[in-house]
């Protein structure tokens, strides 16, 4: 079991990657089709992650379980980050990130219906308040990086990522942070392998930008790589809903990331929308948020 100083510094590291991998996978789809650049994603952080795994010489389990919790957690990657690849074509990188801030809403209402785990009636007061926040984006028209597909595409995004969540931990396969990630990596290698028929017109044809070639980099590494590995760890040690509060603190630092380096203008109406979403998701969870004050993990 992780020190609780361990768990905290791997909570706060996810929280900084998730904050600015939503700008990373903007930029690197710039110069590439989305699907190019997520498929080239999986593509190079495959070798990566198994030649760590070797280097610090960590057990690679392949029996029935494993490989469960590999499909499981391949959720939260190929079966979650191509309808967010999709989405970019439809919202800024900031509103990207807030719809992720949903995850803890969708992970307490699959929690309730396919697990029976009971919700509070705050919770369920901070749900509606959350979609009514969504609601008023939808509703702020069709702005360059507000278009309801996006908002769409990213529920859809958002629900794959928090099943993932939940199945892991219910599969509870005994298998070591980096394995499980490299084994998530793997399954999503070979679902992305069989885009290619279907994107190999688009393939690239000229040399992208430096730009988007760090920021590809960048998911690669950071959100490929480290963050899977702090993502899993924490899967293994914390609940789930306490899990999915990371997604509560990443959307306004990455719609502030996002105007600054990116310039992306959002109108008013939006902008009170994510306020509204994120104070529906500070009442879901308020009996947390006063656990945290107390230190408790």
């Amino acid at each position: 079991m992780p020190s609780r100083m361990n768990l905290m510094l791997s909570y706060g590291l996810l929280v900084f990657i998730w904050a600015t991998t939503p700008l990373a996978i903007v930029w690197s789809v710039a110069d590439l089709h989305p699907m190019w650049a997520l498929v080239l994603r999986f593509f190079i952080a495959l070798p990566l992650a198994a030649t760590i795994l070797m280097l610090l010489r960590i057990q690679f389990p392949t029996h029935k379980i494993a490989l469960f919790s590999y499909i499981a957690g391949s959720l939260s990657l190929i079966g979650s980050q191509i309808f967010t690849y999709a989405a970019t074509a439809y919202l800024s990188s900031g509103l990207i990130a807030l719809m992720f801030g949903l995850a803890p809403i969708m992970a307490g209402l699959i929690g309730r219906f396919a697990f029976q785990q009971k919700l509070a009636g705050l919770q369920w007061l901070g749900m509606g308040t959350s979609i009514a926040g969504l609601a008023l984006i939808c509703l702020s028209g069709s702005q360059k990086h507000v278009q309801p597909i996006g908002i769409v595409l990213m529920l859809i995004s958002v629900f794959a990522y928090s099943l993932s969540i939940f199945l892991v931990k219910k599969i509870n396969a005994d298998v070591q942070p980096m394995a499980q990630a490299t084994g998530s990596i793997l399954v999503s290698t070979v679902l992305a392998a069989l885009l290619l028929p279907w994107i190999w017109q688009y393939a690239p044809t000229h040399l992208p930008s430096v730009k988007s070639l760090l920021a590809l980099a960048y998911t690669v590494v950071m959100a490929s790589l480290i963050a899977m590995f702090c993502y899993f760890k924490l899967v293994q040690n914390l609940k789930a809903t306490t899990l999915s509060l990371t997604t509560v603190m990443t959307p306004m630092l990455a719609i502030l990331i996002g105007a600054y380096l990116n310039h992306e203008q959002l109108s008013a109406q939006v902008f009170v929308g994510a306020v509204v979403i994120l104070f529906g998701l500070f009442l879901y969870f308020y009996k947390d948020l006063g656990l945290y004050r107390r230190l408790k993990i």
